[in-house]
């Protein structure tokens, strides 16, 4: 299906445009031409041998037309015509293959010009794939400003000739917090929504990355926190439904995934690493083990609140002290939270205030979770968390 291919190939085909173009904008204009294109095409001829060279052959050829209409880029153009004509065959051929420019887009994306949730946003858009609806309710901000911030570093990155490269290897460093967040961030949409593509993207992604900066303890605690929950995934959505960790059935985990994330990070850890994606996969760890170790957890997440001062991750620490202190002390904490926005906050609270037999507050916590929560299931777990309050408030 072409969805699917959407879904698989967008980053490679926009990545492999952005090099030859040097253009953000214009790459994801003809990309979305190709792939529109072929919405038309494909279910009449059949789809080729390789979707990704097609795709990519036909946005050059849109490229070079859109090119020639402007006048103003025209060694631009006789340089995309000498590509195009030196390779040809192998570019029109459907079993050619392209070099995979990943990695290059995200650091080109996130380059130092520009402010870091503007380099986050970007790279969600163009390597992900993601809509900027949804990179909005990531970063919990109106659509209207994630367009405007998208729109303003593509044409920083445009008109300030930020090369499209992996920068050399002693500027590494300064980049890589963007570059993480950048991949944490497209696992978590991904995690979050059911998108497993998304999911595996992200893990693929920080393979490189850890390949490309192995001595990087961060690095190698990030893909250490994808793994071990991501081997969780079938276990999650069952038959299409969520189902919570303490309800999974464990048969379903990949216990050689999470053996791999293990590895992974023990390796961060030889590295010293104590980061904050470290943590967290430390914390993902400990919650796979019986009996789960509250205190432990909890004192982690406290070491993950100083060094980020996150109000998620204080919302993430409430849950431990649930577990410790019941759920009057973690309500405490939740309400001094400015978390409005984010659904997993009013859930949270909702589950907090359905222990302490608090139904009413519980159901207008879970309505406004609902608000937040798109079509899918979440929402219909919460839906039944609805359903439970009022069926316990019909009994005598």
């Amino acid at each position: 299906m072409l969805e699917d291919v959407f879904r698989d190939q967008w980053g490679r085909v926009l990545a492999t445009l952005v090099g030859v173009l040097g253009d953000i904008e214009l790459a994801e204009d003809v990309a979305q031409d190709a792939f529109a294109l072929a919405a038309q095409r494909w279910p009449r001829d059949g789809q080729p041998v390789n979707p990704t060279g097609w795709l990519i052959a036909t946005a050059r050829n849109r490229a070079i037309d859109r090119i020639r209409r402007q006048r103003t880029l025209v060694i631009k153009t006789e340089q995309l015509k000498r590509e195009l004509r030196d390779g040809s065959e192998e570019t029109m051929d459907e079993t050619a293959t392209f070099r995979d420019e990943r990695l290059e887009l995200i650091f080109t994306c996130c380059h130092p010009a520009l402010a870091l949730d503007a380099q986050v946003g970007l790279t969600l858009r163009t390597l992900g794939g993601l809509s900027t609806e949804e990179i909005a309710r990531a970063f919990l901000v109106p659509f209207e400003t994630m367009s405007k911030r998208l729109t303003r570093a593509k044409h920083k990155i445009r008109d300030a000739g930020i090369p499209f490269a992996v920068p050399p290897d002693h500027l590494l460093p300064d980049r890589l917090d963007a570059v993480l967040a950048v991949i944490y961030l497209i696992f978590n949409e991904g995690w979050g929504g059911g998108r497993v593509d998304l999911s595996a993207e992200a893990i693929r992604l920080g393979r490189s990355l850890v390949s490309l900066m192995p001595d990087e303890a961060e690095a190698h605690g990030l893909l250490a926190l994808m793994l071990i929950n991501q081997a969780r995934s079938a276990a999650r959505f069952p038959d299409g439904e969520l189902v919570l960790l303490d309800d999974q059935d464990r048969a379903l985990w990949d216990q050689h995934q999470i053996d791999e994330g293990r590895e992974v990070l023990e390796h961060a850890l030889t590295l010293r690493g104590d980061g904050p994606y470290t943590i967290q996969a430390a914390i993902a760890d400990l919650h796979l083990q019986e009996p789960r170790d509250w205190e432990e957890i909890a004192l982690l997440y406290q070491r993950l609140e100083h060094i980020t001062s996150s109000p998620v991750v204080t919302m993430n620490r409430a849950i431990a002290v649930a577990e410790l202190e019941g759920p009057q002390a973690a309500l405490a904490l939740l309400d001094q939270l400015e978390l409005d926005e984010y659904r997993y906050y009013h859930s949270t609270r909702a589950d907090l205030l359905r222990r302490l037999g608090r139904d009413a507050e519980a159901r207008a916590a879970y309505t406004r979770a609902l608000e937040l929560t798109q079509p899918g299931p979440e929402q219909r777990f919460l839906e039944g968390r609805l359903d439970d309050i009022s069926e316990r408030a019909r009994q005598p």
